[in-house]
């Protein structure tokens, strides 16, 4: 039985982590950096030696296309992104980009001509740590953004995207875009960034799903003061936020949501004055979208009543948000099939967290595997995933495509 090779997967592994590596062992490859260049040469580089053709689409997508033997059929494509966030880890994504190369490399390894093309894709800017927004790349492909929207987003020192893809010499032509090709498919493979695998002592995450999210930024206005001031008298805006925090985290055990604070800025921020004024972004993530919409308008009015008992003026604005989603039955009965196949454990299970297949599914059959991630962390340095269980992820994709492709 074919199988890939691991020594070879993992050079690609140690290559990828020295480029945005931060000094205790993560990455910080922000989305069209120019530590992002850099492993983007090095990616379409092994994109040509594997014998692939390579093309770039107008938001940076990277492509690397296998022709078949019946093109006329509806292709596979494979992949997930190289950028991470900042003080990001090593396999977010980057598995899925380079498990999905080492199946190519495989393929070739072993003479197998396929029907259908195969194609691997590295979207751009996955992560939202230089641009605010996630899913960018696969986002405009899908009509989730504008291009002109997207184009216009600027980072924290003032640069746009569009700028930004000029700069590093990714800026491509609208006609390469994955939707220009006759693709059927998508298979992304991705660590489990929480515990479930792990704690199940399981190899192989069959997932199912994406769960729904509501992202909402919070504005919280009141009056600064001296410290001396009374504190029956204050207009304090942080005392509001936080308590209004500790009611978000409440929402877990009332509605059985999965709530969460991102940023949080206070002004002024100083040692012996009180806030004028707090903002900071939450979200609530659930499968189904009427629990999660029912939670947002209880928790809006929630905020409300803090924000009048405290004498302060709060604001709720719609940040992003994304609706749940049920991937292709084709799909994940093939990667049952595959993990008993290969004699792997596995388990059936949601994704809590946003990818690129979440917004691929309304365009293409689409599914993804998760490899467990050590104590469930991700999107730090700490973040790691075995080779052995990296090596189980690659054998099941490996099946995977060969099966769709053949």
């Amino acid at each position: 039985m074919n199988k890939i090779n691991l020594s070879r997967l993992k050079s690609t592994f140690y290559t990828s982590s020295n480029i945005g590596r931060t000094c205790n062992g993560g990455l910080t490859r922000l989305p069209l950096s120019m530590e992002d260049k850099k492993m983007r040469g090095v990616f379409v580089e092994w994109l040509k030696n594997a014998g692939l053709k390579i093309r770039i689409d107008d938001l940076g997508n990277i492509y690397g296309r296998r022709e078949g033997y019946k093109n006329d059929l509806g292709g596979v494509m494979m992949g997930s992104h190289l950028d991470t966030q900042p003080n990001g880890g090593r396999f977010d994504g980057i598995m899925g980009v380079l498990s999905a190369l080492e199946v190519i490399r495989t393929l070739n390894d072993y003479n197998v001509k396929t029907r259908r093309a195969i194609e691997i894709v590295n979207f751009t800017a996955e992560e939202s740590g230089r641009f605010d927004i996630p899913m960018v790349g696969s986002g405009v492909l899908t009509d989730k953004y504008s291009k002109e929207f997207v184009y216009s987003l600027k980072d924290n020192n003032g640069l746009s995207f569009e700028e930004s893809l000029e700069e590093i010499g990714y800026k491509g032509e609208e006609k390469n875009r994955l939707t220009n090709f006759n693709i059927n498919y998508y298979i992304e493979a991705h660590i489990e960034q929480s515990v479930s695998l792990e704690e199940n002592e399981k190899s192989i995450g069959v997932v199912q799903g994406i769960e729904g999210v509501t992202n909402l930024t919070v504005t919280v206005e009141g009056q600064s003061s001296h410290s001396i001031y009374p504190a029956h008298k204050r207009k304090d805006a942080l005392l509001a936020a936080s308590e209004m925090i500790l009611s978000i985290e409440n929402l877990q055990k009332q509605f059985n949501v999965n709530p969460y604070v991102g940023k949080f800025k206070v002004f002024p921020s100083k040692p012996t004055t009180t806030a004028e004024k707090v903002e900071f972004t939450f979200g609530i993530k659930h499968y189904e979208d009427d629990i999660r919409n029912e939670t947002i308008t209880f928790i809006r009015r929630q905020l409300q009543k803090i924000a009048e008992s405290r004498n302060v003026y709060l604001k709720i604005s719609p940040f992003w948000e994304m609706t749940s989603t049920k991937f292709s039955n084709e799909i994940i009965n093939l990667i049952e099939t595959a993990s008993i196949h290969n004699n792997y454990s596995y388990q059936k299970m949601l994704s809590p967290a946003g990818h690129d297949a979440r917004y691929m599914n309304d365009i293409l059959k689409t599914g993804m595997i998760f490899a467990p991630s050590n104590q469930g962390l991700s999107h730090c340095e700490e973040e790691y995933t075995s080779f052995s269980d990296i090596e189980k992820v690659t054998n099941t994709l490996f099946y995977i495509i060969k099966h769709l492709s053949s």
